[in-house]
């Protein structure tokens, strides 16, 4: 199996570091989140059980890391379909997060997360692959807020930070 290589800052300088290894010492590393929405209702995705962290909690749409000299556009594109069977969508680039979140296992997500945003047309096809998804779902964001509240255990770090920190960046008017 080839380990993939993502872009990663050490001593100040960007390289290449493999994912698992960026994950164990914490290094700040480039990633990619992409919000679906219909409406006032986000697609959340519910990672696979076989995922290396975080198994089987509700994250947003899709999140992932790019390969070292891939674009965050297309790395965005390419896990909407490789995660969720989606291709077409017009992602809008919404801006820059940064945060910091224990995923178990000793492991560190340390991201500069680069976001995206698409409108769902009402047809959206879904097709998930069982290697990273377990389940979908649509959830109004109000819904989501108090699903969080209640039960946070349930979801990703990271989606308890966004909907938490950064929503006003991610859904605008919609919340």
């Amino acid at each position: 199996m080839t380990k993939t290589m993502i872009p990663a800052w050490i001593d100040g300088q960007l390289q290449p570091v493999e994912k698992l290894a960026a994950h164990q010492r914490g290094l700040r590393h480039k990633a990619v989140s992409v919000f679906v929405m219909a409406g006032s209702a986000l697609l959340i995705q519910q990672r696979a059980r076989t995922k290396y962290h975080t198994p089987s909690l509700w994250a947003n749409t899709c999140c992932t890391h790019p390969d070292w000299a891939e674009t965050d556009a297309a790395c965005a594109h390419r896990r909407l379909d490789e995660e969720l069977g989606i291709k077409g969508l017009e992602l809008q680039h919404r801006g820059r997060v940064e945060y910091h979140a224990d995923v178990g296992g000793g492991l560190t997500e340390h991201e500069q997360v680069e976001v995206f945003v698409a409108e769902s047309p009402p047809d959206l096809s879904l097709s998930p692959n069982a290697d990273e998804v377990m389940d979908t779902r649509w959830i109004n964001l109000e819904e989501l807020r108090a699903e969080i509240a209640v039960t946070p255990q349930k979801f990703t770090p990271w989606l308890r930070i966004y909907m938490d920190q950064h929503s006003a960046l991610i859904f605008g008017d919609a919340i």
